[in-house]
């Protein structure tokens, strides 16, 4: 065995073992939790992006874009609800991403509001609410119409939006209240 081989031997080793901790650090969750994971947020999490970019097609790519991104990342996540709130962010990021790319302004889709007002049970009330809700969403920015989402269809807390639409903890309730006048105004 001459030199050569045994340095080709020791640096071979030596990436691997890098790449066994790159692997260990990058997947934070073994498959029978991210597995849980995913089955608690992946309705919610398509529901969000169906509702930001307008698409039901692209809301399915992008989900599976964000879920590889988490298990890519190299943040330390504490718990779930971090986890869960880094996901939305990774989220909104991709869609912004995709907006500025294309440089136009999504359309909303017109599904999911059921689930926003499970208590309309006629068909017909419940599909011109539908169509008037959406309509009135379709008018605000997407950043409005994210944290509109954010706060009351999946009850995010003012630093949970924050860290998902990127913006100050202490800018949220004034932005809300903003999305709020502008949604009823867009309603009546």
């Amino acid at each position: 065995m001459t030199i050569r081989d045994v340095m080709f031997r020791s640096q071979t080793a030596e990436i691997a073992a890098d790449s066994q901790v790159a692997a260990d650090v990058v997947m934070q969750m073994d498959e029978d939790a991210f597995r849980g994971f995913y089955e608690r947020t992946s309705r919610m999490l398509w529901a969000y992006l169906a509702r930001l970019t307008g698409d039901r097609q692209a809301a399915d790519d992008l989900l599976q874009e964000c879920y590889c991104r988490l298990l890519r990342s190299t943040v330390t996540l504490e718990s779930e609800s971090h986890r869960r709130h880094y996901l939305f962010r990774i989220a909104t990021n991709l869609v912004h991403d995709g907006h500025r790319r294309r440089k136009t302004r999504p359309t909303e889709v017109g599904g999911d509001l059921v689930d926003l007002a499970p208590n309309l049970t006629d068909h017909a009330e419940g599909t011109e609410r539908r169509v008037v809700v959406t309509q009135a969403l379709e008018r605000l920015k997407p950043k409005e119409r994210a944290l509109l989402w954010l706060a009351y269809a999946q009850g995010a807390s003012h630093e949970e939006i924050a860290g998902a639409v990127g913006v100050r903890r202490s800018s949220v309730k004034v932005l809300l209240s903003r999305a709020r006048r502008k949604l009823a105004e867009a309603l009546s």
